[in-house]
């Protein structure tokens, strides 16, 4: 029997450095540093992309995006969201929500929260109530605490369409 519904749980973590622009949720957010990867480094759409994938049990970021291939350098992870809605579908999959949570100590983000999530929507054709978005600091504690680096994690549900 194939589930109705299915969960996947994505995560995401890169270190922030200078001369980068920092990209989240495909909003460039004004920063003096940016974060440090293949593609724009997009945290949050990555651990957005890891939790879909896993939830259709379709593998990972990794295997659809490899880091070192040409045409993923500086690529927008918006478009690679874009491809992950594409596969959902041709697998009879909808989005029925996400929930993600940002982890960095700077910058705030409560300023940028529903830019965000009105970009995600729209980039994903989901409704702004199918998702969440919250920021939150690592109050000082390890590499995130000490301003290196940003995380994101991120759950999805999606319903098979069959």
């Amino acid at each position: 029997m194939v589930n109705k519904i299915r969960v996947g749980i994505g995560y995401d973590t890169h270190p922030l450095v200078p001369d980068r622009l920092l990209v989240l949720g495909g909003i460039t957010l004004p920063f003096a540093r940016g974060l440090e990867g293949w593609s724009d480094a997009d945290v949050l759409t990555h651990a957005i992309i890891e939790a879909l994938l896993g939830a259709a049990a379709l593998g990972d970021i990794g295997r659809h995006f490899p880091a070192g291939d040409p045409q993923y350098k500086d690529i927008s992870s918006l478009i690679m969201l874009d491809k992950v809605k594409d596969m959902l579908a041709k697998h009879s999959w909808q989005i029925g929500n996400i929930d993600a949570t940002i982890v960095t100590e700077e910058p705030k983000l409560k300023d940028h929260i529903e830019a965000i999530r009105q970009l995600l929507s729209k980039t994903l054709g989901i409704t702004l109530e199918q998702i969440s978005l919250k920021a939150s600091t690592n109050n000082g504690l390890g590499a995130i605490g000490r301003g290196e680096g940003i995380a994101a994690y991120a759950v999805a549900l999606i319903e098979d369409l069959k």
